[in-house]
């Protein structure tokens, strides 16, 4: 009886594991895969003209419903765009969101989120690094992220500028 039990957790435990990763957070947290395989153009080309066109699995569909429906004040720049280009980027980010968010929270900006904080906290990196000429904040994911815009963030390909 004991090895029978003892079996049945073993077994139990990858599912296990998989519920702690979704909870973990606060169920803030982003999916994967983080970009889709058909890329949508537009956002791209519009997203990616000021920075890099932020992957859809980084946030939930609320959030990004949030962001381009104030694209007029984002961020201090007014980024507005046409009504059916806005339309056709938004479809294309919520369609896809993180597959793994399950909190109740829309953050506008991918540095507000908890996985975010959990992996990027003082604890990680210093206040200071953020200051540096070469990042100039936590949103620059390229600047440590080398292939950020292809939204990988690897922890073992970052390599933090000076």
């Amino acid at each position: 009886m004991k090895k029978l039990l003892m079996l049945m957790a073993v077994a139990l435990l990858p599912l296990t594991a998989l519920a702690d990763s979704d909870n973990k957070y606060g169920g803030e947290n982003r999916g994967k895969p983080l970009l889709p395989k058909q890329i949508n153009a537009k956002w791209q080309e519009e997203c990616g003209a000021c920075h890099i066109a932020y992957a859809p699995g980084l946030l939930p569909a609320d959030s990004w419903r949030k962001l381009m429906s104030g694209l007029d004040q984002h961020f201090g720049t007014d980024a507005a765009l046409a009504t059916n280009e806005n339309r056709a980027i938004t479809e294309f980010l919520v369609k896809n969101e993180s597959n793994r968010w399950r909190a109740k929270s829309a953050p506008l900006r991918i540095t507000e989120s908890a996985w975010f904080k959990a992996k990027h906290g003082t604890h990680e990196i210093a206040p200071d690094v953020w200051k540096r000429a070469s990042i100039k904040s936590p949103a620059n994911c390229q600047a440590c992220h080398l292939e950020a815009a292809q939204a990988d963030f690897n922890e073992h390909r970052i390599k933090i500028p000076k």
